[in-house]
């Protein structure tokens, strides 16, 4: 079994990767492959609305020749996949709205793509905005099909400055929980 995680944030190994690491702790000592891709200093465009992804119906994008297309394809591979970002303006990065976009709309031409496979939004948080994100996340998970994993509150952990999050307690806790709760799941829906 295999968990992609999505890292939407344009810094690398920042306040995000580090709850995503937090996600993969119980997810790893389940024995479940875990790989973070990060966004950061990829070029990854939006949907182009070309259509061609439904005509074709290869799974691929065929709109934009960059990273993302690697990205929706490591999604495909995944047992699990995990969305995570830094909220920007009330909302997730660009980056991962471009993945969300164009993920999403290959798999509506592509029946089938992401039904049933477990997701879950990571959010960082300075202050305000992260419900909003979260909720992005999930209409992604939600109108594919696909089954939501929750914790034992909101997936997000607080931090400004690099690092900050490692202070937040609650959120890591928090991420573990949502670690464990796919880490159950993964074998129930995979037959694994």
């Amino acid at each position: 079994m295999r968990v992609v995680a999505v890292n939407g944030s344009p810094r690398r190994d920042g306040n995000t990767a580090q709850l995503v690491e937090a996600v993969f702790e119980p997810l790893r000592a389940a024995g479940i492959e875990c790989e973070q891709v990060p966004l950061a200093g990829e070029v990854v465009g939006g949907c182009t609305a070309c259509g061609v992804c439904r005509k074709v119906a290869d799974r691929q994008c065929h709109g934009r020749d960059d990273f993302g297309n690697k990205v929706i394809a490591a999604l495909d591979a995944a047992d699990g996949i995990i969305l995570a970002s830094p909220v920007y303006f009330a909302d997730v990065s660009a980056e991962l709205k471009a993945i969300i976009d164009r993920a999403g709309y290959v798999a509506r031409g592509n029946e089938g793509m992401f039904v049933r496979v477990p997701g879950a939004g990571v959010v960082t948080h300075r202050r305000a905005g992260a419900i909003h994100a979260l909720d992005t996340i999930n209409h992604f998970f939600l109108i594919g099909s696909m089954i939501v994993v929750g914790s034992s509150y909101w997936n997000l952990g607080v931090g400004a400055a690099r690092g900050d999050v490692a202070a937040d307690e609650e959120g890591l806790r928090t991420m573990r929980t949502l670690g464990e709760n796919m880490a159950w799941l993964l074998p129930r829906v995979t037959g694994e």
